[in-house]
């Protein structure tokens, strides 16, 4: 038996890559990435511009070939057996082409075809792909005519006509519109819940955190941070103890005026950097509960009018910041 396209099984990760490089010329684009995505869970891709994740994907999706390492889809090894990973795997890529005088149903027709779906099997495929992504009153609609985000339906529709194990997904939110967002979440999560596994890259940190159970974060090609965003996040915050002594950002709204409040709190030898934001007041101070939960009294006692008082959430983009350099080659 070949291990090298050895089948996982239904428990073992959908996507599997394995210390994987991949130089141009003396540019190293990916440097040493290892990492799986579990059957069932969508995996954020995060990195500057530059960072790899590009080829990353080319090589997932078997349009590119690594220069060292390997990465099975579905427990097929995407260097020894090409042709098993394609048809288990969905690429949406960042851009992507349409052909004139072709309408929504026919551009899908094609691709279905081109994956080998037959009679039935085929109008099956294309009628759920026009039902899941809602565009079921734009079939003879030309594909040129349509907005960005019912093109990015379309190109989405496309990378799922044959039913795959695995998506990839590149920049699918790029210039859609608030409500398009919206709908693309509600779809990507239907697919996970569907088992199928999602690697999607995205520079909208936000949408990403809630969409996605991990995080991979990449710069100048290696791996730089791996896990849940929870897990991403605490890392970040205990970096950011090591550094501050255990100070955390609070937020504070009082009603009327934030000028007193203000005032009274650069009067305590507690208290650091008590400022406005947005209209909202905010300072440094111990990340303990005890200690917050007297400062919470004292201003009570002091007669401020408080409805809101608690601990900044730290975000994910705080994170990427930490970790990333940010730094161009």
């Amino acid at each position: 038996m070949d291990v090298g396209n050895l089948h996982l099984g239904a428990t073992q990760p959908a996507v599997r890559i394995n210390r994987l490089f991949r130089w141009f010329d003396r540019l190293c684009a990916v440097n040493d990435v290892s990492f799986d995505i579990d059957p069932g869970h969508a995996i954020g891709f995060i990195g500057p511009n530059g960072a790899g994740k590009t080829t990353t994907m080319r090589v997932l999706a078997t349009l590119d070939e690594p220069d060292l390492g390997d990465a099975w889809i579905d427990g097929f090894s995407v260097v020894n057996d090409p042709d098993r990973v394609r048809r288990r795997l969905g690429f949406m890529p960042d851009a992507y082409g349409s052909y004139p005088n072709v309408s929504c149903i026919e551009y899908l027709d094609f691709f279905a075809r081109a994956y080998g779906l037959v009679g039935r099997e085929r109008s099956q495929a294309i009628r759920h792909v026009m039902d899941f992504t809602r565009m079921q009153s734009l079939s003879d609609k030309p594909v040129e005519g349509l907005s960005k985000g019912m093109k990015q339906r379309l190109c989405l529709g496309r990378a799922m006509i044959h039913d795959p194990k695995v998506l990839i997904l590149d920049e699918p939110a790029a210039g859609l519109d608030p409500r398009a967002r919206i709908e693309l979440k509600e779809m990507i999560g239907q697919l996970t819940a569907s088992g199928k596994a999602l690697l999607i890259s995205s520079h909208i940190l936000t949408e990403l955190a809630e969409m996605c159970q991990r995080v991979v974060i990449i710069e100048h090609g290696k791996l730089l941070a791996t896990g849940t965003v929870d897990e991403i996040l605490e890392g970040f915050t205990r970096q950011q103890d090591a550094v501050d002594g255990n100070w955390v950002t609070m937020n504070v709204t009082v009603l009327g005026q934030t000028s007193p409040i203000i005032e009274w709190l650069g009067e305590q030898t507690d208290v650091r950097q008590p400022r406005v934001s947005n209209q909202i007041v905010e300072f440094e101070f111990s990340d303990q509960p005890t200690a917050q939960a007297e400062l919470l009294r004292r201003l009570v006692e002091a007669n401020f009018r408080l409805t809101r008082f608690g601990a900044k959430q730290r975000s994910l983009e705080q994170a990427f910041l930490q970790v990333t350099t940010g730094a161009a080659r």
